[in-house]
């Protein structure tokens, strides 16, 4: 086991960059964004196109606001409103912007949603929300340690992995998954050089 970890470790943190922001309050009230749709949670897994490993996970949480929570990573442009892992304002044009730059021609991106109840969706904005900034390759643990303590995601544990967590959000009831696809280069920082969602 210990062998296993010690050889995923360079996977892990090659996915996983860190880097911790703080936006001010007020700018973090106007990124407010409230999506239609009924509360939910969304399990984002990158994974390898060769070996389908998982690389990066995010969690996105639709409640009173939609949210996503990205620990660990790379994506950012210079308007994005952050706090500790937190990105606010997720609109359906930031969630595409932010699924088109992680598929590409070496990863691809899954999506788990599933519906909860609004108290349950506000349980989990708050605990992303306090969970504070997250250190390289920690990704996936702070995401799967946060859901293994809300109420109906017991079931899922722990895990430095992607790929068990993916698997375990796959058992619970009502999960609707997605996968996309994208044939752009590694280098994939032009779609965040290009962001326009004005």
């Amino acid at each position: 086991m210990m062998r296993k970890l010690l050889l995923a470790l360079p996977l892990l943190l090659a996915a996983c960059g860190a880097q911790s922001v703080w936006a001010p309050d007020d700018v973090v009230k106007n990124a407010v964004y409230r999506h239609d749709a009924r509360p939910s949670v969304t399990l984002i897994t990158m994974k390898n196109t060769g070996s389908d490993n998982g690389a990066h996970s995010s969690l996105v949480i639709n409640g009173s606001q939609r949210v996503i929570f990205d620990p660990a990573g790379t994506f950012t442009f210079s308007t994005m409103v952050e706090r500790n892992d937190v990105i606010y304002g997720l609109t359906p044009e930031l969630l595409d912007v932010y699924i088109d730059y992680h598929s590409r021609v070496t990863y691809y991106t899954v999506t788990q949603t599933k519906e909860v109840s609004p108290e349950i969706a506000e349980q989990l904005l708050r605990a992303v929300q306090s969970n504070g900034a997250v250190p390289k390759a920690g990704c996936n643990l702070a995401i799967s340690r946060i859901l293994s303590q809300t109420p109906g995601f017991e079931s899922i544990k722990s895990s430095l992995f992607p790929n068990n967590t993916e698997k375990a959000f796959s058992k619970l009831s009502g999960v609707k998954r997605q996968e996309f696809f994208d044939d752009d280069p590694d280098d994939n920082s032009h779609v965040l050089e290009n962001i326009n969602l004005n």
